[in-house]
């Protein structure tokens, strides 16, 4: 792991921060990446605060060798002798690569956790978890937690949507033994090590606090889950006066000098000397013993008994406030209103009122949302935040929903304007706050970043959402790339194999390291190197040395797929009298047909980038995606890019930003494609809009689209497709109709039906519809359970989601369906004229993924379980059924995979 040091303690000091430098160096010996930033200097009891308007410097701390002992520690307990080398600190960073270095930054322990995720250690990759401490005491009970700096951090990285532990130890004499801390460490290692593997997948936690206690032999004590002692001070104050006369000779010449002129002037008036405050300094002083007396007078259980008998505690925390008096909420407050009569005697009144710990205050309920009544009472009725915020999607959903749903038994929930400052999406708040939320029915269909994973995850039977939180493994290009390479290493014979062409995924920031990028990518390059040996034999007149390369390419070849009939590979096209292997460049992170180039030399790809280079305005890639975020294939208006982040596209052009410039993959060209005689023998894709319900079952509608390119189709370098001074005409080989621009009568004839296709299957060819069809139901079955299995980290489906994704499939002239990519919420605008399409979609989604989720809270379903369509009310005949689930599109969800993933989020045994 990539583990974040934080604490309050500051750096190594035997005086103050003993312990950090002996758990770095633990972790790291256990193998895990340590990052470290720490306040510059003590920061305890200062919770989880910020210093505003001052600027944090950072200094830069340089541990001790690991020859010499760990620092903060001293060798025998005595501190006035010592002299252990503690480190230096120097105000500027190394220049020497390999030094091991530290972050110093003058704020709080919850500063050091925003500096350290998003300014320092980026090089690293991202954060995985945070680790507070360890703090020099220990943090159980409330008293102590709730002033904790220690705890404070964690709860920042929490907040931070990083998994935290809040570590102590808790000590019992200041005369440290260097074993037993050794000891504490390594059973720290040992517990956030066992933490993490078993860090709950529901959201139930958001950090730990564990407090070790510094005892010989503590490695032989329990670990043991505890609560929080709720504990409070005792009476009196955890301040001790100090003489405010400590400030000099001139401050109290000036605090003498008023206290008598003030004396006299009261004096002179006959007025009474009133009592003044008297000039003070306070210090710091809490009573510990108000905490040990109530861990003393406590039942066994809670963290400080654990502590107390030597065991170490550990308990879960969410990174909130909880609230009280819960059946208060949704009730208002009625203030008296009194006339002006008796507004004299309304202090006086106050005051009896107080003294008899009397109120007289009446309670209503809120009307929160429009509606009747009685929708807070019945359990089965459903609130639905229906904002997908595509004008061409939203009317479809709004009138799939009313299809689907009588007139009163929904509410739909209206989100509140759009935030430039936020755009996240509270459902609690949305929600009439006399509902209980874990008893509410609530759907969500929104754009990926306005749903609310939170709530989600605190109420997963009660809540459903359209999108899975993470689908890496699918929707980036290149995780796609490694998520079949895994699949059909380990199943041979996946149709995978032969339905997805080979990637060469490669990771490039400037134009002038991608050479240096493509010394993993084999194949890639050994196909480049052969295609240029080739194109320097034609070009000398050595037609024997071409052709020669060109046999010895094919002999070696064993998976070249189905054959052509033309003697070469797909990919392959005759250039210059040669047979030269042509490729695909797609940006990983990009969609809408942004940046994608075909290439078939090192030169033609070098060029490529370069031109991507000069005159960029575009900003550098954001820290999102360094810190572990980044971006995704999602063709929608306004999708996330995966996961979470947001990509930027330019507008109206077909460059790629520069934020996409990192990720990348280069797949063979397909050549030949199949062409229809009776559409101008345009090159084309099939878009297919697919169905992944809970986890899980996934389903492709039948309805498909052919989506064309602009112009007939020509082989690459023939005259009609490119020329030395125009370059490739993309509008030729791409079929993304986002890219066709101006004619309208070429985009009204890009889009068709698939099943409308004059398809050559009646006469002695064997590509039929049918056969299309069936090759891509096998291929997107066998493509998420590939996800779902192989890829677990990548791709987590979750029981109460579901999530549309466009798939693209491209039919070579032999017949093959062969997989392009995935998109998360596809751009349904592609479908241009022919919303019917999309309409049905959407109605057998819901019908799939609503209906049932609805039917479970209402109890009329036998188990609610999503991807199933619910039998339906007793009195409802099985005609009517029928009918309803035929306009309701779901004839047309063909179901290709139905797998147990089990139950991930919560959801009840």
């Amino acid at each position: 792991m990539h583990i974040l040091i934080v604490n309050d303690d500051g750096p190594p000091s035997p005086h103050s921060s003993p312990y950090v430098h002996s758990l770095v160096r633990e972790l790291q010996k256990a193998g895990h990446v340590v990052s470290v930033c720490l306040p510059h200097t003590q920061r305890s009891w200062i919770g989880k605060a910020h210093m505003i308007g001052q600027t944090v410097k950072p200094t830069y701390y340089r541990p001790p060798p690991p020859s010499a002992p760990a620092a903060g520690l001293t060798t025998a307990g005595n501190t006035s002798t010592d002299d252990t080398n503690h480190g230096t600190t120097h105000t500027r960073p190394s220049t020497r690569p390999g030094t091991e270095e530290w972050i110093l930054v003058d704020g709080t322990p919850a500063s050091c956790v925003q500096i350290g995720l998003y300014h320092f250690f980026a090089d690293r990759g991202p954060v995985d978890l945070v680790v507070s401490g360890p703090n020099y005491g220990r943090n159980t009970t409330a008293v102590f937690a709730l002033s904790s700096g220690t705890l404070g951090g964690a709860l920042e990285a929490a907040v931070c949507r990083r998994r935290a532990v809040a570590l102590s130890y808790a000590f019992f004499s200041r005369n440290h033994d260097t074993a037993i801390i050794a000891a504490a460490s390594k059973q720290s290692v040992r517990v956030i090590e066992a933490l993490w593997r078993q860090w709950p997948a529901d959201g139930s936690v958001d950090l730990y606090s564990v407090n070790v206690p510094l005892l010989e032999g503590l490695e032989g004590g329990k670990v043991l889950f505890t609560g929080v002692l709720q504990n409070y001070w005792g009476p009196g104050s955890c301040f001790t006066e100090v003489d405010g006369s400590v400030e000099g000779e001139e401050e109290d010449e000036e605090r003498i000098r008023e206290g008598e002129g003030r004396a006299e002037e009261l004096e002179g008036r006959g007025e009474k000397t009133p009592a003044c405050h008297t000039h003070k300094h306070f210090k710091w002083s809490p009573r510990f013993t108000d905490v040990y007396k109530s861990v003393e007078d406590a039942p066994p259980g809670n963290d400080g008994w654990a502590v107390k008998e030597g065991h170490t505690s550990i308990t879960p925390l969410k990174a909130n406030f909880w609230q009280a008096s819960t059946e208060l909420q949704g009730k208002e407050l009625q203030l008296d209103i009194r006339s002006e009569s008796s507004s004299a005697s309304s202090s006086a009144a106050l005051s009896e009122t107080v003294k008899g710990a009397t109120t007289r205050t009446t309670q209503s309920t809120l009307v929160i949302r429009e509606g009747r009544t009685d929708e807070a009472s019945n359990p089965s009725h459903l609130y639905a935040v229906i904002d997908y915020e595509d004008p061409y999607v939203q009317p479809l959903l709004l009138s799939a929903m009313e299809s689907l749903f009588p007139a009163g038994s929904w509410t739909r929930l209206k989100p509140p304007p759009a935030s430039s400052d936020d755009d996240n999406l509270s459902l609690a708040s949305l929600l009439p706050s006399s509902l209980d939320p874990a008893n509410t029915q609530v759907v969500q269909i929104s754009p990926y970043e306005s749903i609310d994973f939170d709530f989600a995850a605190q109420h997963p039977t009660a809540c459903l959402i359209n999108s899975y939180m993470i689908r890496k493994a699918l929707i980036r290009k290149h995780f796609l790339s490694a998520t079949v390479d895994g699949w059909v290493a380990k199943h041979p014979q996946s149709v995978l194999g032969t339905h997805v062409k080979r990637s060469e995924p490669f990771e490039v920031d400037y134009a002038e390291f991608l050479e240096d990028a493509l010394v993993e990518a084999w194949d890639l390059r050994a196909s480049l190197e052969r295609n240029a040996e080739i194109l320097e034999a034609r070009e000398s007149g050595n037609e024997s040395v071409a052709e020669q390369q060109q046999q010895q390419h094919h002999s070696g070849d064993t998976a070249a797929g189905p054959g052509r009939g033309d003697g070469m590979r797909d990919g392959e096209v005759a250039r210059g009298g040669g047979a030269v292997e042509w490729w695909i460049l797609k940006p990983s992170m990009s969609d809408r047909g942004q940046g994608i180039r075909l290439f078939s030399t090192m030169e033609e790809l070098q060029g490529i980038f370069d031109g991507w280079e000069p005159g960029s305005d575009s900003e550098e890639e954001s820290d999102d995606e360094e810190q572990g975020g980044g971006a995704s294939t999602a063709d929608g208006p306004g999708a996330s890019n995966g996961d979470g982040d947001t990509k930027e596209i330019a507008d109206n052009s077909d460059n790629i930003m520069a934020s996409h410039l990192r990720h990348f993959v280069a797949q063979p060209y397909i050549h030949l494609p199949l062409l229809l005689p009776e559409l101008d023998d345009r090159k084309f894709h099939v878009r297919v809009y697919v169905l992944a319900v809970g986890s899980l079952q996934v389903y492709v509608y039948k309805d498909m689209l052919a989506l064309f390119a602009a112009k007939p189709y020509q082989a690459l370098q023939s005259p009609a497709a490119s020329s030395e001074e125009e370059g490739i005409d993309l509008d030729i080989h791409l079929t993304n109709t986002c890219l066709q621009g101006g004619d309208d009568a070429v985009k009204t004839n890009s889009v068709h039906r698939f099943w409308n296709l004059p398809l050559p299957g009646n006469g002695s060819s064997h590509v039929t519809a049918e056969s299309i069809f069936d090759q891509i139901c096998v291929v997107t079955g066998e493509l998420f359970e590939a996800a779902a299995r192989g890829m677990m980290v990548h791709f987590q489906p979750l029981d109460h989601a579901f999530e549309v994704y466009g798939l693209d499939f491209l039919v070579d002239a032999a017949g093959t369906a062969w997989l392009l990519e995935v998109n998360a919420f596809p751009d349904f605008k592609q479908t241009g004229d022919l919303s019917g399409v999309v309409a049905g979609f959407w109605r057998g989604v819901l019908r799939l993924a609503v209906v049932p989720f609805a039917s479970a809270g209402s109890g009329s379903s036998k188990d609610g379980k999503l991807g199933h369509v619910a039998e339906g009310k007793e009195n409802q005949g099985k005609e009517e059924v029928a009918a309803v689930s035929a306009s309701a599109g779901v004839d047309e969800m063909v179901l290709v995979r139905d797998i147990d993933l089990g139950r991930r989020w919560g959801a009840a045994p």
